[in-house]
């Protein structure tokens, strides 16, 4: 049996379902997997909460259009919940806590019986304190169940045509700004574009603008800091100054996930 029959039959004694899908290609997968074996019965669900991007959600919408599932969408502000915009260590926990009571609340709404998340093998050996949290709202998460790793994720969607099956991962603009720093709509806002605007002038894919007490740290993968020359960094200090960051400059030593986890002075 493959790893994607292992993942449909996951499904299989299940009434209906709810997906909470981001729009990365592991909660996709779950997606995809949860439709073939329910069809009507698998609904997915994203949350626009203010700290995603226009850029995620539209690629959420693409991806519940390309395996033919139903979306809703899940409308609030998180910068209205005060234990998440102070921005310490457990701004995921408080986050995701947030987001389980409104998932919950909507699945009792649509009678639906269990509620899934995209979280795999590989994302365990992380600090994710939202995976706790999403746990306490009972929601569960069967590429975990069945023991899929990020690399399988991706090899299993590319075999069925998912268009994501090599999106880089991303997360929430808040964590781009260091714990400690408060999160604020200004802050996400220049965070956002000024993540746009170095796609568009270097096409680079995976980009975090970290924004450090109102300086843009720009992290990019190692062998993609070469296209910062000296022409295309000028530009894009022009650019982001204009938008509201004090000073541009590029991480030296690439991007790396969670590098910022620490209590900001």
């Amino acid at each position: 049996m493959t790893n994607l029959e292992n993942l449909e039959n996951w499904f299989e004694d299940k009434n209906k379902v709810m997906i909470a899908l981001s729009g990365g290609v592991d909660s996709a997968l779950v997606a995809y997997a949860a439709f073939q074996k329910l069809g009507k019965s698998a609904i997915a669900v994203t949350a626009d909460y203010k700290t995603l991007s226009a850029e995620e959600l539209d690629t959420a919408k693409q991806i519940c259009s390309e395996i033919g599932i139903q979306q809703l969408l899940l409308d609030y502000n998180e910068l209205e919940n005060d234990d998440f915009i102070k921005n310490d260590s457990n701004r995921c926990f408080h986050c995701r806590m947030e987001l389980g009571d409104h998932l919950v609340k909507l699945a009792n709404e649509h009678n639906v019986d269990v509620i899934v998340d995209g979280t795999n093998i590989d994302d365990l050996g992380d600090f994710r304190p939202g995976i706790k949290a999403l746990k306490q709202n009972g929601i569960r998460s069967p590429l975990v169940e069945t023991n899929f790793t990020k690399s399988n994720i991706r090899e299993t969607a590319k075999l069925i045509g998912l268009s994501v099956f090599d999106k880089p991962s991303n997360s929430c603009l808040a964590s781009r700004i260091p714990w400690g720093q408060r999160v604020t709509a200004e802050k996400l806002i220049r965070i956002e574009f000024g993540e746009t605007i170095i796609k568009q002038l270097t096409g680079v894919k995976q980009v975090r603008v970290r924004d450090i007490d109102g300086s843009a740290r720009i992290e990019v993968e190692k062998q993609m800091i070469s296209r910062f020359d000296e022409i295309i960094l000028k530009q894009l200090t022009e650019k982001l100054k204009m938008i509201g960051f004090d000073s541009v400059e590029i991480d030296q030593e690439g991007y790396e996930p969670g590098k910022i986890n620490v209590i900001a002075d």
